[in-house]
């Protein structure tokens, strides 16, 4: 039997958006389901077939820490989490290099409409270390995304302010390996306090 630290995909899980336009509320502490949304999106990742979670804090990150049941999971805090998602990128693959994980597939915590089937149909398309694969939405690309190793060291160069991954892959699109999950998963986001309906 392989042993879960084997295994060659790790999730990283952006966790450390301050909510600036939920009044300061960080996404990882609010409420969904009777436990922080940041442990829903790790129960989400392991049910999907994720055995390690890198998680990635930055806002009120001591509060998480001491709000949040992160059992087993490698907690990575971004000193510059206020840059945006692209400085968080680049510290969870960086805890990455070493590890053994060939992969990474990169989730949201903000995003609670996307569940273990989608997770697991990302994860079922990794190949090797030079796979790109992206969760779909009606043919539009979502999360989550998974990263083989080979792509890392130009995603990080490129992950700059809120837009993530988003210049690579474009740049890399008849690379992507897109996977259909509209069928599974909702794609929206928790930005605003509208938005915190969606929550339960």
């Amino acid at each position: 039997m392989t042993d879960q630290n084997e295994r060659p995909v790790a999730a990283l899980l952006l966790a450390a958006g301050g909510g600036r336009r939920l009044g300061g509320r960080p996404k990882a502490l609010l409420e969904h389901r009777g436990h922080p949304l940041i442990e829903h999106a790790v129960a989400v990742l392991r049910a999907g077939g994720c055995a390690r979670v890198h998680v990635v804090l930055g806002a009120r990150a001591d509060v998480v820490r001491e709000r949040a049941e992160l059992s087993g999971c490698v907690l990575v805090e971004n000193p510059e989490w206020e840059q945006g998602m692209g400085s968080s990128l680049r510290v969870g693959l960086d805890s990455l290099v070493g590890t053994g994980a060939r992969a990474a597939l990169v989730s949201l915590v903000d995003q609670p409409g996307i569940g273990p089937e989608a997770v697991a149909r990302v994860l079922a398309a990794y190949r090797d270390e030079s796979s790109l694969v992206s969760a779909a939405y009606d043919g539009v690309r979502g999360h989550p995304v998974l990263f083989g190793a080979a792509h890392w060291v130009d995603i990080a160069a490129t992950a700059t302010g809120d837009q993530g991954a988003r210049a690579y892959l474009k740049e890399h699109a008849a690379g992507i390996r897109l996977v259909e999950c509209g069928d599974v998963a909702r794609p929206y986001d928790i930005d605003t306090a509208a938005d915190l309906s969606h929550l339960e």
